[in-house]
């Protein structure tokens, strides 16, 4: 999962400032963790601990305020009550991915993406996205090639994932919901050709910059393997203590 948080660090900066190309610096010096780490490393957490998913994210969120929460999970987080609030937003996909590198059969990781999302995002847009987030994770950790991916996420979930990057940038913007950003984020995967170039194009597209690339940033650690050095160290040292221990009990368990 440290791929999708590196992804939402080098991202963080673009998100209100979207550009349209991909030789940007890759860590700018603001560049910082948001929601999207917070909620992936309570996702882990969850995991880890065997507890309830809605729990961990008002305690995580309680504890990160001022990470950057949309306005309607912020809310939710301080909100007395606990129920869902039908969003088809892509929180429920930039949170996931620890659950495609957690569980070993497609069935365990659709159940628990929908478990994840369900929370918050029991919309069926919002839980389409979590799936297909978490699955093509669970796919690109056990191997399959880019093309099994395209195919099999495309027929599951009615994803146009045919479309190229180039097709797609000139008229894509800011756009916070499922459907309109998980598949652009598994598509700047797909025409990638190591881990950094899946979250440069990503954030090339000049859309949510830091969900895409946290998006692209765990199916792409799921594929490749590996994140070179020089991006690890820097992820690290702008993550709390408490979210390293996490990240690390979580890869020693699943042997990442």
């Amino acid at each position: 999962m440290l791929g999708a948080i590196a992804g939402d660090i080098i991202g963080s900066v673009y998100e209100a400032h979207p550009i349209k190309y991909e030789g940007f610096p890759l860590f700018n010096p603001y560049a910082t963790f948001t929601d999207d780490t917070v909620l992936t490393v309570a996702t882990a957490y969850s995991i880890l601990e065997n507890i309830d998913y809605g729990n961990t994210f008002k305690t995580f969120g309680q504890k990160y305020p001022d990470a950057g929460y949309g306005d309607s999970f912020y809310d939710w987080i301080f909100s007395p009550h606990s129920g869902p609030y039908n969003s088809w937003g892509n929180g429920s996909a930039m949170r996931v991915s620890p659950v495609g590198f957690a569980f070993d059969s497609i069935d365990d990781v659709l159940r628990e993406a929908e478990r994840s999302a369900a929370v918050t995002h029991n919309h069926p847009e919002g839980t389409k996205g979590a799936q297909a987030t978490a699955l093509a994770v669970f796919f690109a950790r056990k191997g399959e090639s880019k093309e099994y991916i395209r195919g099999e996420i495309g027929a599951r979930f009615a994803y146009n994932l045919s479309r190229t990057l180039d097709e797609i940038r000139p008229g894509y913007r800011f756009d916070v919901s499922c459907h309109g950003s998980v598949p652009e984020s598994i598509i700047a995967f797909l025409e990638s050709r190591d881990f950094e170039d899946a979250v440069r194009k990503a954030i090339s597209l000049g859309g949510d910059s830091d969900t895409m690339a946290c998006i692209a940033g765990g199916i792409a650690q799921a594929f490749y393997k590996e994140i070179p050095g020089i991006i690890i160290n820097n992820v690290r040292a702008r993550l709390p203590e408490e979210f390293l221990l996490i990240i690390d009990k979580f890869n020693t368990r699943f042997g990442l």
